[in-house]
């Protein structure tokens, strides 16, 4: 997947709010951007483009930074509290089932 990803809008916004986050936490930390990106093994291009909200690095290269910068906990949490996934699955759960007939004794 390249960065010319076709995302919708609101997708865009959320990928440049990571990368805004990912940024200040470098900053934070009064990291260089080629610090991280040297410690995390990724091309300071690469770093950039993910400060920048690019569609086109890999999960493994974010979690990479994030190691660096102390934040790879942050990934555990992604879908922790899933609500939707959980209504569905306790809809299916109380969803009646037909059962098996009962067998009948032998005498």
């Amino acid at each position: 997947m390249d960065g010319s990803t076709n995302l919708l809008p609101k997708h865009q916004r959320i990928l440049a709010d990571l990368g805004e986050n990912l940024k200040l936490a470098r900053l934070r930390r009064k990291l260089s951007a080629q610090q991280v990106a040297e410690r995390a093994g990724v091309s300071r291009s690469t770093l950039s483009l993910m400060e920048n909200g690019s569609a086109g690095s890999s999960l493994g290269k974010l979690l990479q930074v994030l190691v660096v910068l102390g934040l790879e906990a942050d990934v555990a949490r992604v879908a922790a509290d899933d609500v939707l996934g959980r209504k569905l699955e306790d809809a299916r759960l109380t969803e009646s089932r037909r059962r098996a007939p009962k067998k009948k004794a032998r005498k």
